[in-house]
C-alpha cells in the first residue's frame, strides 16, 4: 500500500494519543493529568479531534464523557496501530538464537576461514541452528567499498582500515610462524635468521607481489631468501610442504591444526616481527541489527 502524504496533513500523532487517553479516562481533567497537560490544552485537542473526524466523539453524561459510536469504532481500529507503532519506535528487537532465522554474509581470506570456521560452525549450529553464515572471499584492497556498499555484512580482516562509518573490534593478536615438513627438510627449531634465509620459500601473495615485509627485514641484516613459488591461497601450502623442501611462513592460527594433520614442524620467525591484529569490521548502520550484533558477539566470545 502506498501512503498518500496529503491525507496526513491535518494529522498530529499527539492528537491520537490524546484521543486514546480520553477514551480510557472519559474525563478531560483525568486525561490532562495522565498526559501531564493542562485542561485547556486537552480541551483544545478534543476540539481539533472533533473537527478532524467530523463527530462529537464524546458526549457528557453525568461526570463522565461517553464515547460516540464513531469514537468506539475509531478506538478499536487505532489502538492496535498505536501499540504497533509504540513497539516499533521504543522496543528494541529481541534476538532469540535458538529459533532465529537469519543469514549473515562475512568476508574473509582463506586462512581466516581455515582457522575460524572449524570451531565456529559446530558451536553456531548448537546455539543458533537457524543462523546461516555466507562466507565470501575478501580482498583487503576492496573490502571497505564492499562493506559500505552492502555486499558484505561483516569482514574479518588483518587490514588496518578506518572510516567514519566503520566499526572495528579486535578478535585476536597473532604472530607468524614458519612451517616445514621434516620428511623434506631436516631442520632444528628454533631457526636462526641465516638458516631461515638459506632455504627456499613459498609465499602467499594477494596482489601478485614477489616479496613481503619479511624480505625487508632480512635485507636489514644483509640476508636474502629465495622464493620459489607464490600463490594467493594459504590452502595450497600444506600439500606443497609435503612434497617440497621449502619453508612457509603463515599466521599462527593455522599452526596447530596443520601440524596435527600434516605432521609439520614449526619455528618462530627469526626476525623482529610485530604481531598483527585480526579484527571484525562492520558498518555503523548495522549497530541496531539484532541478528548481526549477536553473531558479532558470538564470534568475539568464541575467539576470546
Amino acid at each position: 500500500m502506498t501512503i498518500k502524504e496529503s491525507d496526513f496533513r491535518k494529522i498530529d500523532l499527539n492528537l491520537l494519543i490524546a484521543f486514546a487517553v480520553l477514551f480510557r479516562e472519559q474525563s478531560v481533567s483525568l486525561a490532562a493529568d495522565k498526559l501531564h497537560l493542562g485542561q485547556p490544552a486537552v480541551s483544545g485537542s478534543l476540539a481539533r479531534l472533533r473537527e478532524m473526524f467530523d463527530d462529537p466523539l464524546f458526549i457528557r453524561s453525568g461526570h463522565r464523557m461517553q464515547p460516540t459510536s464513531r469514537a468506539t469504532e475509531l478506538h478499536s481500529e487505532l489502538m492496535p496501530l498505536l501499540e504497533q507503532l509504540q513497539s516499533a519506535l521504543f522496543q528494541q528487537a529481541q534476538f532469540n538464537p535458538a529459533n532465529a532465522k537469519a543469514t549473515v554474509t562475512i568476508g574473509m581470506t582463506d586462512w581466516v576461514e581455515m582457522w575460524l570456521m572449524p570451531q565456529l560452525l559446530p558451536a553456531l549450529r548448537e546455539e543458533a541452528p537457524g543462523v546461516r553464515l555466507n562466507v565470501v572471499a575478501s580482498d583487503p584492497f576492496t573490502d571497505s567499498q564492499r562493506l559500505e556498499g552492502g555486499e558484505l555484512d561483516m569482514i574479518i580482516s588483518v587490514a588496518n582500515q578506518s572510516a567514519r562509518w566503520m566499526e572495528r573490534e579486535q578478535l585476536s593478536a597473532m604472530e607468524f610462524v614458519t612451517l616445514w615438513n621434516p620428511t623434506q627438510l631436516q631442520l632444528e627449531a628454533p631457526l636462526s635468521a641465516e638458516t631461515y634465509a638459506a632455504q627456499q620459500h613459498v609465499l602467499v601473495s594477494y596482489r601478485e607481489a614477489s616479496s613481503s615485509h619479511i624480505d625487508t627485514l632480512l635485507a636489514r641484516q644483509g640476508l636474502k631468501r629465495e622464493i620459489s613459488y607464490t600463490t594467493p591461497h594459504f590452502s595450497a601450502l600444506p600439500g606443497l610442504l609435503s612434497m617440497m623442501p621449502v619453508l612457509a611462513t603463515v599466521p599462527q592460527g593455522l599452526c596447530e591444526s596443520w601440524q596435527k594433520t600434516w605432521g609439520l614442524r614449526s619455528s618462530p620467525v627469526p626476525l623482529e616481527m610485530i604481531p598483527f591484529d585480526v579484527a571484525l569490521l562492520w558498518h555503523q548502520r548495522h549497530n541496531s541489527d539484532a541478528a548481526l550484533m549477536w553473531v558479532r558477539g558470538f564470534i568475539k566470545r568464541l575467539v576470546g
